[in-house]
């Protein structure tokens, strides 16, 4: 069968063979403590120049940061594929443990675009899973190499991958009393960096929109918070509101036509408020003589998570997405902070300061089964990969050093520095690309 995708901003044709059942080969129980990883092998694509190299070690790098599969070493291999498109020898790859093998090649077509193609096969089975093929312009290389490792990752787990994606995050750098705050955009392994402002004036809490390639950030640009859009493709910038007061936390609907985020009044309280971005109206949400903060939606719109100190200790609440009575979900030892709502919708990340560290931990929707995921010196600030799987957040350890992003999958068994050009401090993690 045939099925079209967009890569980059290229037309793909697609082929798909399935030869069995789609049924998952390996199989995710986040509720275990651990997960045995799958061993695969990833072969060398076979291009006439280094591309096919490159693009299998991001694939192999992909996977195996995932945790959930470990890659094989490349001398352990016995047969040399130099035909791609025909069937391996199963047993080769069986004998050293190879449950799963992917192979392919790297071309360039008569118009200087970029050919890749690969093949996922069941090495017991002796069959193959998949094989696709994709054109492209040769700079979006490595998103190819992305893509085919969530075909990858979908088929053998059965949930979408999450590695088509960036990651924007307040970069900082110079000393610790005068840090220059930048905004910076990279893929989600550290790869393609680059400012999205110039650090002229402090920026805070970028987020993502759902729908598309743009986000909602802070900036202090006259000594005022102010919460702008920015469009990420046409680097296009609109001012959302200038609110008297301040602004905390602007975070986007599901559908990407409100933002929701917390006004500071003259009396001392901060309460919720939603703005449509299209009217420019602003609703209040809530109105309690306290500091509410940190809002987040549900994925499917209907309701709202965030931090508030009405019962003496900052704790999670949950309300109606219009407003109403929240009802408390957390009940734990120490403070609660930066709720956010899983992309899947059956779990809420937060930070919790308790006996002098800070943790990032998951909950239900109805604040029971808390799970602890990371605890250290100082970290914050959870944000969810489009699968629901991993969260990523930021670290500062004791002394001088600054922060650095790092991100965890809900075992809490996979935690994995996140490289960043300087110091890195408050991640949001895009959804898949388009």
């Amino acid at each position: 069968m045939k099925y079209i995708i967009s890569v980059g901003l290229m037309a793909v044709g697609l082929a798909i063979a399935v030869i069995r059942p789609a049924y998952a080969v390996l199989e995710i129980d986040v509720t275990r403590g651990n997960v045995e990883p799958l061993p695969i092998a990833i072969t060398e694509f076979i291009s006439a120049d280094g591309m096919g190299a490159e693009i299998s070690s991001v694939i192999e790098a992909d996977l195996t940061r995932s945790g959930l599969f470990t890659s094989i070493e490349k001398g352990a291999f016995i047969e040399k594929i130099s035909n791609p498109d025909a069937a391996p020898r199963f047993q080769d790859w069986t004998v050293i443990n190879a449950q799963a093998l992917v192979t392919g090649k790297v071309s360039e077509t008569a118009d200087g675009r970029l050919k890749a193609e690969f093949r996922l096969w069941d090495t017991y089975a002796g069959q193959q899973l998949i094989g696709e093929q994709f054109f492209t312009s040769k700079d979006k290389w490595r998103r190819v190499a992305h893509i085919i490792a969530d075909a990858i990752y979908q088929r053998l787990t059965g949930e979408s991958g999450y590695f088509d994606t960036r990651i924007v995050y307040v970069d900082e750098s110079g000393p610790r009393n005068n840090r220059v705050k930048r905004l910076a955009i990279m893929d989600q392994d550290g790869a393609n960096q680059r400012f999205l402002t110039d650090g002229r004036a402090i920026v805070l809490t970028p987020r993502f929109s759902p729908t598309r390639q743009e986000i909602t950030y802070m900036s202090y640009e006259g000594g005022q918070p102010q919460v702008y859009l920015l469009q990420l493709e046409t680097g296009q910038r609109e001012l959302v509101g200038n609110f008297p007061g301040m602004t905390f936390a602007p975070r986007f609907s599901p559908n990407g036509q409100q933002i929701v985020m917390s006004l500071l009044r003259d009396d001392g309280n901060s309460n919720i408020f939603a703005m449509d971005l299209r009217s420019r109206n602003t609703t209040r949400l809530t109105t309690a003589n306290a500091i509410d903060t940190s809002p987040s939606y549900s994925p499917d719109g209907s309701q709202i998570v965030f931090t508030s100190d009405r019962g003496g200790r900052a704790q999670i609440y949950v309300m109606s997405a219009s407003g109403g009575d929240p009802k408390r979900i957390s009940f734990g030892d120490g403070s609660y902070s930066t709720p956010v709502w899983s992309p899947r919708g059956d779990l809420i990340a937060f930070t919790k300061q308790t006996r002098g560290e800070f943790q990032i931990g998951v909950m239900r929707t109805d604040g029971s089964g808390e799970r602890i995921l990371s605890s250290g010196f100082l970290q914050e600030g959870p944000t969810w990969s489009p699968n629901g799987r991993v969260v990523m957040f930021f670290r500062q350890p004791a002394g001088s050093a600054g922060p650095q992003l790092y991100s965890i999958d809900l075992t809490g068994r996979n935690e994995q520095k996140i490289p960043t050009a300087n110091y890195g401090s408050d991640p949001a993690w895009s959804p898949l690309l388009e």
